[in-house]
């Protein structure tokens, strides 16, 4: 339930995907790369355990630990020691037991744990930070922070001014809790909020000096375990709502097989909590006594992580694509990574200055989220690649609403966006004609501009490569069929900027020799606007596309 868990072996459960293939890289390339990784987990590791900060997301940390993993068994002549994610968290209290951590497994690995045990239970994983808090004569004697496990920092002075924390119980045997400080939460739905940083927030308030009243009061505690308690699970309960910790007796749920583990995981991933939680935690009923727990996991308990957020992405290549209007978006080609049960391969970065703040080059690892539930995102650059390639980047100011009509060197992008709008819903509305019949037509060099496809014939189209004689014949007579098309439509396809409501009479030389002031007098067109259209149609290779249209016979032109 503590951030940093000490894995024995690196689970690898935890990846959101098929592990990648190994990177194309020179033994001096891929030295350089798992170097800087193992760095970059090392100042996390110090930022989290000795300064109480967050750097990364939990769900990120953890799958840029199995990415170093999975590079180790790629280059196993480059490999040090793999970074140990507690090294520096020891403090000077030792824990009078160990804290054990857990292994984090994914559905298959569940049911396979759970099919050779009994007895078990289910509780949420409380997304906050480990304590051991120990008792005797019925006062709290000291609170310890989960260290490396073995060892920790003292916050019994912090311990003594939270509510949350009872100063005194009614058993006066040595008792030893471990529990988590969380955050408090109102309704709080993992599902549509995710964690918010409560961890992150709760770890910063513990590694200041002090507390005021209102930062003390918003943290909880969730007492999950008790060592030295009973050795039953009903027994340990129950012993703990008499002690006052009620809470975990309502949130521990036995189950009697992996369907009603999953149920369980599914309702509080998406009811109301008071805190913030990353999963669940399976318990079996009845473990060893707290005497022989290690720092490490033990074979009685696991995670079972909720669906990540977040998924760690490495980007393959960065590609440039100018719309019609020519606006440029990177793409991000991935290496494919499954997230939310979506395998996503690319993903488009929104705008060019974006690209431009980010940086983002080949073999860089973003984190990613889904917007809306539906579209991915990228949140970040969790860590650059060691090396970073030139990127033939486009300049802004050589594409516009006027540039690239033709399939010209630098313009093969924005012109293709021009002939999908064309033939798209937004224009001429050829059924069965997309993105990958252009791209054809343009590798087989029968588009020299925008209209060229008006003369091809049904013979000619058969005897391209990529077409058959029943797709050129449908192809041929949708391109029939174009010229029939209204006045209008054929605008709004070759990309006539928007009019609003302005009366458009059926004449192309009427619209042509309009001035300014006229266009400005049409309802809902602006003094930019106007210049906007007035350019259009007094721009030479939209002159051209007419006198095309004209000889074609299509009505207006």
């Amino acid at each position: 339930m503590n951030r940093r868990i000490a894995l024995s072996v690196l689970c690898l459960f935890a990846l959101p995907a098929p592990a990648a293939p190994c990177p194309d890289w020179p033994a001096s390339r891929a030295g350089a790369e798992l170097a800087a990784l193992a760095e970059r987990l090392r100042q996390w590791d110090d930022a989290y355990h000795r300064e109480g900060r967050s750097p990364v997301a939990d769900e990120l940390y953890d799958q840029a630990r199995a990415r170093l993993a999975q590079w180790r068994q790629c280059f196993p002549g480059q490999t040090g020691p793999l970074p140990e994610p507690l090294a520096g968290s020891s403090g000077p209290l030792a824990h009078p037991l160990p804290h054990t951590g857990l292994d984090k497994l994914d559905e298959a690995a569940v049911q396979a744990w759970m099919a050779a045990r009994g007895e078990l239970w289910v509780q949420p994983k409380v997304d906050g930070v480990a304590v051991t808090l120990e008792y005797a004569g019925g006062r709290l004697q000291r609170a310890i922070s989960r260290g490396d496990g073995r060892r920790g920092q003292d916050w019994t002075a912090h311990a003594r001014r939270l509510p949350a924390v009872p100063q005194e119980l009614a058993d006066n045997r040595h008792l030893i809790l471990q529990g988590e400080l969380y955050w408090r939460q109102t309704a709080h739905v993992q599902a549509e909020a995710g964690g918010r940083g409560a961890r992150a927030r709760v770890a910063g308030l513990l590694a200041r000096q002090s507390l005021d009243e209102a930062e003390a009061a918003g943290i909880g505690l969730f007492v999950w375990e008790w060592p030295n308690g009973p050795e039953g699970m009903d027994e340990r309960l129950d012993g703990l709502e008499r002690l006052g910790f009620a809470e975990v007796r309502h949130y521990s749920q036995p189950v009697a097989d992996f369907a009603a583990a999953r149920q369980w995981r599914e309702r509080w991933y998406r009811a109301p909590l008071p805190f913030a939680s990353d999963g669940v935690v399976l318990r079996q009923g009845r473990r060893p006594p707290g005497e022989r727990w290690q720092a490490q996991p033990p074979h009685w308990a696991v995670a079972w992580k909720y669906p990540l957020a977040q998924a760690l992405a490495e980007v393959r290549a960065v590609q440039f694509r100018i719309g019609r209007s020519g606006r440029i978006t990177p793409l991000l080609e991935l290496q494919p990574v499954r997230l939310d049960d979506r395998e996503i391969r690319r993903v488009a970065l929104g705008s060019l200055q974006r690209w431009q703040a980010l940086d983002i080059r080949p073999g860089d690892q973003l984190a990613l989220r889904l917007a809306g539930l539906s579209i991915p995102q990228v949140d970040d650059v969790v860590w650059r690649a060691a090396e970073r390639p030139a990127l033939p980047v486009p300049d802004p100011a050589a594409y516009h609403a006027l540039s690239c009509w033709r399939p010209l060197a630098g313009c093969e992008s924005q012109f293709l966006a021009r002939l999908d709008w064309l033939g798209g819903r937004h224009g001429l509305a050829l059924g069965g004609i997309g993105r990958n019949t252009w791209e054809t037509l343009l590798e087989n060099r029968q588009l020299d501009d925008l209209l060229d496809w008006l003369e091809l014939t049904e013979a000619q189209l058969a005897s391209l490569p990529g077409f058959g004689e029943r797709s050129a014949s449908l192809l041929a007579e949708r391109f029939r069929t174009a010229r029939q098309r209204a006045f209008p439509v054929w605008l709004r396809a070759l990309g006539l900027p928007p009019t609003g409501k302005a009366a458009l009479p059926p004449s192309w030389d009427e619209l042509a020799g309009r001035s300014l002031e006229q266009w400005q007098g049409e309802p809902g067109i602006g003094p930019g606007r106007a210049r906007q259209l007035q350019a259009f149609f007094q721009h030479p290779e939209v002159q051209a596309l007419r006198v095309r249209l004209q000889a074609a016979g299509v009505a207006g032109f």
